[in-house]
C-alpha cells in the first residue's frame, strides 16, 4: 500500500531561465537524479514554446506524474531504473522543524531580486584584481524551498555542488543535488538564476514566486577570481505570519567554502585536506597578513554586495523562492536611495630589513654601512604612508691591512 500511495504523488518543479516559455513533460516521481537532470537541463532549442510572458525567464514545469505506463524505454534501461528505485527506497524525508513559525499566507507572492555588486577598488584596495581576470561576479544560482532544505549553511561542510560552484563556477552538480533529494523533492519549489556581472560593480536581476509551504529563498554567487569564496543567502523567509514581506535589503559579506586554502584572490589551487566548514571571512579572519580581506584597522569589512527583494504585482507567471534569516551578516537596511561610496584605508606594508651591508671607509677612519627594505603593499585611501626604505649607520672597517 505504501508503494502504491507513493506512485500516486504528483509534483511540479518550476525552473527559471532567460526568455519565457512553458514546457510540460511527464516524469515519474521516483525517477533517478540522472533522468531528472536530462529533463531539467535539456537544450533550450528542444523545448516547445507554449506560452509567453513579459518576464525574461523560461519556466520549465517538470510534472512528475508516476504511472505504470509512463516509461517506454528499452528493457535494459527498465531494469536499471528498477534497481535505482529499489535502492532509493531507503531515502526518507527530513523532519520538518517545529520551532519555525508557520506561514499561513493564503495566496502566492511574486518578487523581484536585484543583486548589486559593491566590490570596488576603493572599498577593497588590497590585492584588488584588475586583470586576468578582473574582479567580477558569477551567475546567481538559487532555489525557493521549505524550511527543511538548505543549499549551504554557515559552519557546515559544503556539498560537492557548492564546492564546484565556489571554486570553478560550475552549476551542474549543485543542480543535480537539488534534484537528488529523491522523496524529499517536495522541499524544493523552484530553481532561479541570473546572469553574471562583468565587473566588481554592477547588477543582475531575476523574478520568482513563493507560496506558504515554500516561502524560503537561498542562493549563491561566486567571487571571480577567488580560491573558493562566495556570497549568498541561506533560507531567508519572505513570509511574516499570514502575509508576505514587501521590501527587504540584505547586505552580503564574503564566505570561504572551506575547500581551498588559498589566501589571495589569484591564489593557485590548494585543496584543503581535510575539508573545513563554511566560514565567514572578516577583516581579521583568517588572521594572516597575506589574506586579501585582511584589514586589521577595520572592525568590520564593508559589505561586498547587496541583494534587494521587492514584492511586485502578480502576473500569470509561475515562480518560486525560499529563505530563512539565519545569517548574522544579513542586515536589513530597509529602502535605500543610494549607497555612499566607501573608501577603505589601506596602510603601506614593507618587508623586513635586509642584513647590514659591508662597512665602506678608509682604514683607521669610521665608515658607513647600509640596509634596505622594500614595499609589499602601497598605501591607498589615506592609509598610513610608507616608512623609510633605507637606513645607514657608522661603522669601522674590518680586516684593514
Amino acid at each position: 500500500m505504501e508503494d502504491i500511495n507513493r506512485r500516486k504523488r504528483t509534483w511540479s518543479l518550476a525552473v527559471f531561465l532567460p526568455d519565457s516559455h512553458i514546457h510540460r513533460s511527464p516524469l515519474p516521481f521516483s525517477s533517478p537524479p540522472a533522468l531528472l537532470s536530462t529533463h531539467l537541463l535539456q537544450p533550450l532549442t528542444h523545448l516547445e514554446p507554449r506560452a509567453k510572458s513579459t518576464s525574461s525567464f523560461r519556466y520549465f514545469i517538470l510534472s512528475m506524474n508516476a504511472t505504470r505506463n509512463i516509461l517506454s524505454l528499452s528493457e535494459a534501461l527498465y531494469h536499471l531504473l528498477l534497481m535505482v528505485l529499489t535502492l532509493g527506497r531507503g531515502v526518507r524525508s527530513m523532519p520538518v522543524p517545529t520551532d519555525i513559525p508557520m506561514c499561513t499566507a493564503s495566496e502566492t507572492a511574486q518578487y523581484r531580486l536585484t543583486f548589486t555588486g559593491k566590490w570596488s577598488q576603493a572599498a577593497f584596495p588590497k590585492q584588488y584584481p584588475v586583470y586576468r581576470p578582473p574582479a567580477q561576479w558569477s551567475n546567481l544560482i538559487g532555489v525557493t524551498h521549505s524550511s527543511d532544505y538548505h543549499i549551504w549553511q554557515r559552519n557546515e561542510f559544503a556539498s560537492n555542488g557548492v564546492r564546484e560552484f565556489a571554486e570553478k563556477g560550475e552549476a551542474w552538480t549543485i543542480l543535480k543535488e537539488v534534484e537528488a533529494a529523491g522523496e524529499r523533492i517536495q522541499s524544493v519549489y523552484g530553481i532561479l538564476s541570473a546572469p553574471a556581472v562583468v565587473g566588481g560593480l554592477g547588477q543582475m536581476n531575476t523574478e520568482f514566486e513563493v507560496f506558504a509551504r515554500h516561502s524560503y529563498l537561498s542562493f549563491v554567487v561566486r567571487l571571480v577570481p577567488s580560491p573558493d569564496w562566495f556570497v549568498g543567502v541561506d533560507s531567508f523567509d519572505l513570509c511574516d505570519g499570514d502575509h508576505w514581506k514587501e521590501n527587504m535589503s540584505l547586505e552580503l559579506f564574503p564566505y570561504d567554502a572551506g575547500t581551498d586554502s588559498g589566501f589571495t584572490f589569484s591564489s593557485p589551487n590548494f585543496e584543503t585536506i581535510p575539508q573545513d566548514k563554511i566560514t565567514q571571512i572578516t577583516s581579521s579572519f583568517p588572521s594572516h597578513p597575506a589574506n586579501s580581506f585582511f584589514y586589521p584597522r577595520l572592525k568590520h569589512l564593508p559589505p561586498i554586495a547587496k541583494v534587494t527583494l521587492t514584492k511586485i504585482k502578480k502576473t500569470n507567471q509561475i515562480i518560486t523562492l525560499p529563505v530563512e534569516p539565519t545569517q548574522s551578516d544579513l542586515l536589513l537596511t530597509g529602502n535605500e536611495i543610494e549607497d555612499s561610496p566607501i573608501n577603505t584605508p589601506l596602510d603601506c606594508e614593507v618587508s623586513v630589513w635586509s642584513p647590514w651591508g659591508l662597512c665602506k671607509g678608509k682604514c683607521g677612519d669610521s665608515g658607513v654601512q647600509h640596509r634596505t627594505r622594500y614595499v609589499l603593499m602601497h598605501p591607498a585611501n589615506s592609509g598610513v604612508v610608507c616608512p623609510l626604505l633605507e637606513e645607514e649607520r657608522k661603522c669601522f672597517p674590518d680586516n684593514c691591512l
